[in-house]
């Protein structure tokens, strides 16, 4: 462990945390605002102690459920008032998903006497008009469907349905790679003073056009990308991917299941290429920490759960890759 990990040293330690989806929702509670609050609330609290340590954080999330509830509610009502476009939906649930960790959060840190304000940037990331993902889209959205409903939305609607993890069928959307934060520089002149909530749901998908203006597409970015793609730009210590698990396994939920500690950029990338995590959920955490830490000297990303989160910068626990 280095010495700016460990705490020592004059600089504070910069760190993008990447919060997954059970920082935002509770499996059995129902998908309301009111539980949202309630999990947020419990989440600030974990993310309120890294502050309290004199950690620099800004914080990054997900929104493929709530995403797709605006787009559900909108596409529901449009005998009434028209849908709105795929792009408007993402910039409402930064709004709303910002605002209720804006408000626990804030909550959290006076708690501990720490004085600081939490806002939120309603992100635009650039992403490349000729990507590939806009001709496969894997991104889960929305509930969850049985067969026969997915099927049905396929027909009625022409959605993309495809089965998510034994769970049942959800839409899927085109999931581009992330390349640019048109927000970076307002975040970074906040950094110092402000915990940022920024590139939420993984930031609004734009395209560049051919006179420098922004249009919004129909996409959901990868949130561990696009946290990546901050750390890179805000020059960050650490990236930290914080999601159920304690620590990453190989052969998970298998007789050999192996957890892995401290690993090196090499190890990961071959961990990557014999197929041990998959692709809608660890592959993409797990590419997103090989390309912060390989990023520049003594960069290091921690994947682990919420909970843990504070050890695993103490170097207690969690999945450490190294470049």
């Amino acid at each position: 462990m280095n010495d700016r990990i460990a705490g020592i040293g004059n600089s504070p330690i910069r760190v993008v945390i990447a919060l997954g989806g059970n920082a935002l929702e509770e499996k059995g509670l129902p998908p309301t605002s009111q539980s949202q609050m309630n999990v947020v609330s419990k989440t600030s609290e974990y993310i309120a102690r890294l502050s309290a340590a004199g950690y620099e954080l800004a914080i990054v999330h997900g929104n493929g459920p709530q995403v797709g509830r605006i787009l559900l509610a909108s596409e529901t009502a449009s005998h009434v008032t028209p849908a709105l476009p795929f792009d408007v939906c993402g910039a409402m649930s930064q709004g709303y998903i910002g605002y209720h960790i804006q408000q626990a959060l804030r909550k959290s840190l006076e708690k501990l006497d720490r004085h600081l304000p939490v806002v939120t940037v309603v992100t635009q990331v650039v992403v490349d008009r000729d990507d590939p993902a806009f001709q496969a889209p894997s991104k889960p959205i929305g509930p969850f469907y049985t067969a026969d409903e997915a099927k049905a939305l396929e027909q009625e609607k022409g959605y993309i349905m495809k089965e998510d993890a034994g769970r049942g069928y959800r839409r899927v959307v085109p999931s581009p790679a992330p390349k640019e934060i048109v927000e970076i520089d307002t975040i970074k002149t906040l950094w110092d003073t402000t915990i940022t909530v920024t590139c939420g749901g993984g930031g609004i998908p734009v395209i560049r056009n051919d006179d420098g203006s922004l249009t919004g597409v129909a996409a959901v970015i990868d949130k561990d990308l696009a946290a990546e793609c901050l750390a890179e730009g805000m020059e960050a210590d650490i990236l930290m991917i914080l999601t159920e698990v304690e620590q990453v396994c190989l052969n998970f939920n298998k007789p050999d299941e192996k957890k892995l500690g401290m690993i090196t950029v090499t190890e990961a990338e071959q961990y990557v290429r014999e197929g041990h995590f998959a692709p809608g959920s660890m592959l993409p955490k797990m590419q997103a920490a090989i390309r912060f830490a390989a990023s520049g000297e003594k960069r290091k990303a921690i994947i682990t759960s919420l909970y843990k989160a504070e050890e695993a910068l103490a170097g207690r626990t969690g999945t450490v890759i190294v470049g």
